[in-house]
Parts: structure tokens; C-alpha cells; sequence
């Protein structure tokens, strides 16, 4: 008998590892991760890429059980850099000024954002949510693509993705369109990639 079935494509094995991903970040104890979140941030607060540049840094509002940047933003804030968080506009993602303590609106997808009537900025460094990722540093989003065509379409910026160490996968199924993170900062590491 002749197998007629059709092989699993890397978009069909990264939604089913994306599913199991978010589950067990979900699964991870909120008492953890509120010890973690500040480790991640002293990591990667003592990355040289702040020392390189002015900025605008790119955060975002944490949604569920993601890693919380917001320990982040307020460092970054406290040395001065100028902060930003993405908002999604017409199915693009933009970046507006922000900076700890201001108001902050729905924006979709479950997310917080600026207010509309802050200014766009394009940011030099963005730190990335993930559901999972891999040494190599590709990373499962959540599907939608919007870091991977903003990383692309800004070209020569720095990502840093940050994780709960326990979202290592062996390998992310990268695509053709996929960008490789420039660093993963867990709270057991701090990972260069490439």
C-alpha cells in the first residue's frame, strides 16, 4: 500500500508546538515567574546594546503568562532612553512614544498600547515577546507574523527576545520569511544568536 499522505509543513508543525508552547507556559507557576521577571530584566539591562544606542527601545504590555518587560522599560526609563510599545494599525504593526506610568489603551489581540495621539517611532532595539524558542534563536510567535515583517522591514535594529528558560524547544521550524533573534534572555541566561 502506498502512502498517499501529504508531508506536515513547518507552518502546520509550528502551530501544533505553538499550541503545546503556550500551554506550558501557562502552566508555569505565577509565584516562579514573578521571581524570574526580574532576573530577566537584570540580564538584559547588562546587555552592551544599551551602551550602543540612543534608542527609541521597543517593549510591549504583557498579555497572560508572557514574560513581563515592564521591569525593563522602567530601567531603561531611569537611564534615560526613549521607549516605545507597538500598537497593530490596519493589519501593520507601528510603534508609538510611551514611558512607564502613562495612559495606556486596548489595542486587540488582548494588548495594551499608547494612546493613538502619541507619536510613531521607529525603534533601534525591540524586545520581542515568544511562546517558544530555540538556541539558533528562531521563535514561535503567535502566528500572526507581525514582529517577523516589522524586523524585516527595519532592517539593520537589534531583537531581544525574552523567556522563561522552560519555553526551549529542541528547534523552531523556521520559514523563509522567519528572523533569528539577535538574543534570548532567560532567567538562567543570556543567549547569543548566530
Amino acid at each position: 500500500m502506498t502512502d498517499t499522505s501529504s508531508p506536515i509543513s513547518a507552518a502546520q508543525r509550528k502551530s501544533a508546538l505553538r499550541g503545546a508552547a503556550l500551554a506550558h507556559r501557562d502552566a508555569l507557576e505565577i509565584d516562579d515567574r514573578l521571581e524570574w521577571d526580574p532576573l530577566i530584566a537584570e540580564r538584559v539591562l547588562a546587555l552592551p546594546a544599551f551602551g550602543e544606542s540612543a534608542g527609541p527601545v521597543s517593549a510591549y504590555w504583557p498579555m497572560g503568562s508572557e514574560a513581563d518587560p515592564r521591569p525593563i522599560a522602567e530601567g531603561l526609563h531611569a537611564q534615560g532612553l526613549p521607549l516605545c510599545l507597538p500598537a497593530i494599525v490596519a493589519k501593520r504593526m507601528l510603534f508609538r512614544r510611551w514611558a512607564p506610568y502613562e495612559p495606556i489603551v486596548p489595542g486587540g489581540f488582548g494588548t495594551l498600547v499608547p494612546q493613538p495621539a502619541q507619536p510613531e517611532a521607529v525603534p533601534a532595539i525591540l524586545i520581542v515577546p515568544l511562546a517558544a524558542f530555540d538556541r539558533r534563536g528562531y521563535r514561535i510567535g503567535y502566528g500572526k507574523g507581525y514582529y517577523d515583517a516589522k524586523l524585516t522591514e527595519l532592517g539593520d535594529v537589534i531583537s531581544i527576545g525574552i523567556a522563561y528558560a522552560a519555553q526551549e524547544i529542541d528547534a523552531v521550524p523556521d520559514e523563509a520569511h522567519d528572523r533569528r533573534l539577535d538574543w534570548i534572555v532567560t532567567e538562567r541566561e543570556t543567549i547569543r544568536c548566530g
